[in-house]
């Protein structure tokens, strides 16, 4: 019996007894109503519930006794071994050993799928992370939001929604320019501009832009720098785009900045031009000084603010603008932005653009700040001179280790992570105490083929072992524990999960055999057993999955 099933012979319970108090209305009682949690301490049972503490004030009955009244029906409800009344109204279940050993085959049978879920289901969800600009390596900031921003995603697919990953590429605007000023300055032995880029890396870009174009130094200083930017700018983004693939990390979108300020195919006004018309004919524009603004403070926002300046040029908040307006003509309802630590300012500034473009500002749009992180001991890249590249980053700790460190723990919470400790073969080490769980249920597999043991025979009711009570009870909590993580956007949590539930198979493994001992025979209980342990493998295998992060069948 899984936690839905029991969920529904719990409603199946209480709906008559709460119906008999109203008169015949249980008032759409569902089953999200009556809340069912794992007991921290296993000698409670199986499942607890405050279902009766929930609904008593509100059908006019004693939490103790409506509680007593719940429990004589959940005696009588098949797979349920016990139900016992605690304190002012608590509710303890018992499944019986053949209903909570039942899950080990449905695992299986599942496979791949087991965990998924249709809570997100009708979701149309644009999840932007990343987007840092195309003129440097990527960093240990984008390392981190690249990390979560792929998880959540996995997340929300895997609980039905529909989600595109987008990248946005700023390959427009001050920074290209002082980006394709730097490389010129490379080729001509000079200083870099001020608040230009520098590094091996900017050396090594011009050396590709000059073997694509010898005659560049010929041309006018305007033309070299708009010829060096723009030949050098996709260079750049393929590396970052590589970069990305090393860290299991792929995009559906790779949207550029320069799309939302070229004029249409037929002469048609740009998109940020069209944007400004769409917002005043939502009446939250208006004109002051020669300027062009939008009226944010309607919205929460602290100032109004500035869409075209009384020169005619546009401002950031215009190409923000126009952005988020054509992500909703894409398609989708919901747009998802994933920030650093310095991007505070934008939450209101989007919420503020969400709600002057017509959308529902708490519905519509949803920003995401991370803090900050540092690895101890890391360098300074050669190449970059500046920063720490997620390149070598990757290459010093490795893909595995380095997302599940970035998504153990929440986003909002600065981050320090110590290397030395990553790379350890140890279960100090939290990846490789989950990755051993798993390479060790495929050991346990491939011994127990060896000897003889296979998954002909399926007796769940022989899962009598208190560390088997634990480890099903665990096995339950994953497709809960993946819906909710989906919800609150939150991968930390299927990572700690994981962590649990490898600690609970090394204990089971430690007390139960697959393989028999000696000349003993092979039985049922060894078979039954295997399927648990297959069960487990699949429910660590779907986890990782969900974090990018890999499987290993042998360690």
């Amino acid at each position: 019996m899984d936690p839905e099933a029991l969920s529904a012979a719990l409603l199946a319970v209480v709906t008559p007894l709460a119906e008999a108090r109203r008169q015949g209305s249980s008032e759409g009682l569902t089953a999200a109503d009556l809340p069912l949690e794992r007991p921290k301490n296993r000698d409670h049972g199986d499942w607890s519930s405050n279902a009766a503490l929930k609904l008593a004030k509100k059908i006019g009955a004693n939490p103790r006794e409506l509680a007593s009244e719940i429990a004589a029906g959940l005696e009588n409800v098949d797979g349920i071994a016990s139900v016992e009344v605690a304190g002012p109204g608590f509710i303890n279940i018992r499944l019986d050993a053949a209903a909570a050993g039942a899950l080990a085959k449905l695992i299986v049978e599942a496979g791949a799928a087991f965990g998924s879920n249709e809570t997100q289901r009708g979701n149309t969800i644009n999840l932007e992370f990343v987007s840092a600009n195309p003129v440097g390596p990527l960093h240990i900031a984008h390392t981190r939001w690249a990390a979560l921003g792929d998880a959540i995603a996995r997340l929300l697919a895997f609980s039905g929604a529909t989600v595109a990953r987008e990248y946005y590429i700023n390959d427009a605007g001050a920074q290209m320019d002082r980006f394709g000023a730097s490389i010129v300055a490379s080729l001509r032995g000079e200083e870099k501009p001020e608040n230009g880029y520098s590094g091996e890396y900017i050396d090594a870009l011009g050396r590709k832009v000059l073997a694509e174009r010898p005659d560049i130094l010929a041309l006018s200083s305007d033309e070299q720098v708009k010829l060096a930017r723009d030949l050098a700018y996709p260079h750049q983004l393929a590396e970052i785009k590589q970069s990305l693939a090393k860290f299991n990390v792929d995009f559906d979108v790779w949207f550029s900045e320069r799309t939302l300020h070229a004029p249409g195919e037929n002469g048609e006004p740009s998109l940020i031009d069209q944007a400004v018309d769409r917002l005043r004919e939502q009446g939250h524009v208006f004109d002051e000084e020669g300027a062009v603004w939008v009226r944010t403070t309607d919205f929460g926002d602290d100032k109004d603010r500035v869409i075209r300046r009384s020169n005619g040029e546009y401002t950031y908040f215009a190409a923000d603008a126009a952005y988020y307006l054509n992500k909703g003509d894409r398609g989708f309802a919901h747009k998802i932005y994933l920030l650093g630590a310095d991007h505070h300012g934008y939450v209101h500034r989007l919420k503020a653009l969400a709600g002057a473009a017509g959308d529902d500002p708490d519905k519509d749009v949803e920003v995401l700040i991370g803090q900050i992180v540092s690895i101890n001991g890391a360098r300074l890249s050669k190449r970059a001179g500046n920063i720490i590249e997620m390149d070598d980053i990757i290459e010093w700790i490795g893909t595995d280790a380095l997302r599940y460190s970035l998504e153990r723990s929440p986003a909002d919470s600065p981050l320090d992570l110590d290397p030395d400790l990553l790379r350890k073969r140890t279960n100090d080490n939290p990846v490789f105490h989950v990755q051993y769980a798993h390479a060790r249920t495929h050991n346990v597999a491939r011994n127990a083929a060896a000897s003889g043991v296979d998954r002909s025979q399926f007796a769940p009711e022989l899962l009598t072992h208190e560390t088997e009570s634990a480890l099903l009870g665990a096995l339950q909590e994953f497709p809960r524990t993946v819906a909710f993580a989906a919800e609150v956007r939150e991968p930390h949590r299927v990572a700690r999960y994981l962590e649990e539930l490898a600690g609970l198979y090394h204990r089971w493994y430690d007390n139960c055999r697959v393989i028999p001992l000696g000349d003993e025979p092979v039985e049922a209980l060894h078979r039954t057993r295997l399927w648990l342990n297959d069960a487990t493998g699949q429910v660590l295998r779907n986890g990782l999955d969900l974090l990018g992060v890999s499987a290993p069948e042998r360690m």
